[in-house]
C-alpha cells in the first residue's frame, strides 16, 4: 500500500497526528475505540489500516463497516474510492431493491462490505453475502448506533461471523459507558481518545455566532441571516421534519436557493438534493438532524441552528459539518426572546444584523441530469468530452460529476447554461439519445398549500 499515493489522490498533503496514531492503534490492537472530533478524518484514520489487512487477490469478503444510516455508508465508500486502491468495495442500505445490491455483488466480489445493520442482515440470511472470512468488524458512529437500539443487530451479526479475529468502533461522541459488548468479552479494546482536553489542539477551528431573533417566530431573522452571508454555503437545522418543510417554502418565497433533506422523502430525493448541495447548485439546505452524521461537504462553511440542538452530542455533530480537515467553519445559533443559551455552548460571539440586506444570491453552478449511467458504460470521459466538443464548454466550466447505474448528475457553470443548451440539443452523448436537463428543486419540496 503507497500511502503517498492513496493522500495524492485525496489531495492531502500529510496525515494529521490522530491519524497517524489511530493507525497504529489500529494496526497493533485485537480490538480498539477511536474517539476523535467530526472533521477530523476518522474514516480515512479506519480505512488505511483495514485495507493493509485486505488480501487482492482473494475474491471473499473479508471486512464489514457498519454504519447507523445510508448517508454516513455512502461518504465511508465515497472515500474508499476516492483512495483509488486495488481493494474492491460495496455499499449496502435499505430503501433501493436488495436484489440490485445482489447483483453487483455477483459481479464484483468485494472484498470490504460498507452497510447498514439491517440490510446486511438480509443479505447474510439469503446467502447472498458468505461471512467465512471476514475477519474485521468496524463499527463506524457506534453511540449512535447503540442509540438507535441497533446493539441487538450488531450482536446478532458478531455471532454469524465465524473468522472474526477484531472489532473497531469509532465515534465523534464518547458513552458514560460502552454498553457491554459480545466482541470484547476476551479482549478488552484499546482507546484512543482526540476528545479530552490533552487534544482539544486537533478540533477543528469553528467560530461560533449568536444571533438574537426578535420574536418568537425566527424565519425572519433566518432570512437576514442568509443574505448576510451571500452566496456561501449553508446547512440550517431544524429539530422536525414539518420545521423543515415550513422553512424551506418560506425560504423559497423570500427568493434563496433551497433544498430540503429529511427521513421523510425518498431515498433517490435525499441522495438528489444532496448532489445539488455538493456541486453548488443550490446555496442553502435545510435539514433534520439527519445530515448531522455522515454528510461530508468539505467547502462548507456555515452551520446554522434554527433550532437549538437536542443536546451536546446534536450541536457536536451538526457543527462538524463544518470546519472539516482543519478548514475554518462558522456556527450560528439563532436565539429567541424565550429561549436560553444550552450549557453545553460554551461561548458565542454576538452578531448583529442591519439593513439594508442584499438581494438572496443565485448559485454560480447548476446541476444537469443525463439519463444514462454506469449499465449504459458511461463514463467521465465521455460526458466531458460531450460537453467540451458537442456543448463547446471549457473544461473549467465543468464541476462534479456523479455517475449513477441509470443516470448522471453534472455541474456546469450557471452562465453557460442557456448556450449549452442549444448546443446539444437533438444530440446523443455516445450514440446515445438520451435526457439531458437541469434539475429544478422544486419537486424535492412539498406543495404549497393553498
Amino acid at each position: 500500500m503507497n500511502i503517498d499515493k492513496i493522500l495524492s489522490n485525496l489531495q492531502l498533503a500529510q496525515l494529521s497526528s490522530m491519524q497517524q496514531n489511530a493507525i497504529a492503534l489500529i494496526r497493533n490492537n485485537i480490538n480498539a475505540v477511536l474517539l476523535a472530533p467530526t472533521g477530523s478524518g476518522k474514516t480515512l484514520a479506519f480505512l488505511l489500516p483495514l485495507i493493509e489487512t485486505i488480501q487482492p487477490e482473494s475474491d471473499n469478503v473479508q471486512a464489514v463497516v457498519l454504519s447507523p444510516t445510508r448517508e454516513l455508508a455512502l461518504q465511508t465508500f465515497q472515500v474508499l474510492q476516492k483512495m483509488k486502491t486495488d481493494v474492491r468495495a460495496t455499499v449496502c442500505y435499505g430503501g433501493r431493491p436488495a436484489m440490485d445490491e445482489h447483483r453487483q455483488i455477483i459481479a464484483l466480489r468485494p472484498h470490504i462490505i460498507i452497510a447498514t445493520p439491517g440490510r446486511l442482515l438480509d443479505h447474510i440470511a439469503k446467502r447472498n453475502i458468505l461471512t467465512d472470512h471476514i475477519r474485521t468488524l468496524i463499527v463506524d458512529e457506534f453511540d449512535k448506533m447503540f442509540e438507535l437500539k441497533f446493539q441487538d443487530e450488531v450482536e446478532q451479526l458478531l455471532g454469524l461471523l465465524p473468522a472474526r479475529q477484531r472489532c473497531i468502533l469509532v465515534s465523534a461522541t464518547d458513552m458514560e459507558q460502552i454498553p457491554a459488548f459480545v466482541a470484547f468479552r476476551h479482549h478488552a479494546p484499546a482507546t484512543l481518545n482526540y476528545l479530552d482536553h490533552k487534544h482539544q489542539d486537533a478540533a477543528p477551528q469553528i467560530s461560533h455566532h449568536l444571533v438574537h431573533s426578535p420574536v418568537k417566530d425566527k424565519l425572519e431573522t433566518l432570512h437576514h441571516l442568509l443574505l448576510t452571508l451571500g452566496d456561501r454555503q449553508s446547512v440550517v437545522f431544524v429539530n422536525y421534519r414539518e420545521a423543515a418543510e415550513r422553512t424551506a417554502l418560506y425560504l423559497k418565497d423570500c427568493g434563496h436557493s433551497i433544498t430540503l433533506f429529511h427521513g421523510g422523502m425518498e431515498q433517490q430525493d435525499r441522495e438528489r438534493a444532496l448532489s445539488l448541495f455538493r456541486n453548488h447548485s443550490v446555496n442553502t439546505l435545510i435539514s433534520t438532524d439527519l445530515a448531522a452524521r455522515g454528510i461530508d461537504i468539505p467547502t462548507l462553511e456555515h452551520v446554522i441552528h434554527y433550532h437549538l440542538p437536542m443536546n451536546a452530542e446534536a450541536y457536536t455533530h451538526r457543527c462538524g459539518r463544518t470546519g472539516r480537515w482543519d478548514a475554518e467553519g462558522h456556527s450560528y445559533i439563532i436565539l429567541g426572546p424565550e429561549e436560553e443559551l444550552p450549557d453545553y455552548i460554551s461561548t458565542a460571539d454576538a452578531m448583529e444584523m442591519k439593513p439594508p440586506f442584499p438581494k438572496p444570491s443565485l448559485p454560480q453552478w447548476t446541476t444537469l441530469y443525463i439519463g444514462r449511467g454506469k449499465k449504459d458504460k458511461l463514463s467521465k470521459g465521455d460526458i466531458v468530452g460531450f460537453l467540451c466538443k458537442t456543448g463547446r464548454l471549457a473544461p473549467q466550466d465543468i464541476g462534479n460529476i456523479d455517475i449513477l447505474p441509470h443516470h448522471c448528475y453534472v455541474a456546469i457553470r450557471r452562465s453557460h447554461l442557456q448556450e449549452l443548451q442549444r448546443n446539444i440539443a437533438g444530440e446523443k452523448i455516445k450514440k446515445m439519445s438520451t435526457i439531458i436537463q437541469p434539475i429544478k428543486t422544486e419537486h424535492l419540496l412539498p406543495k404549497q398549500k393553498k
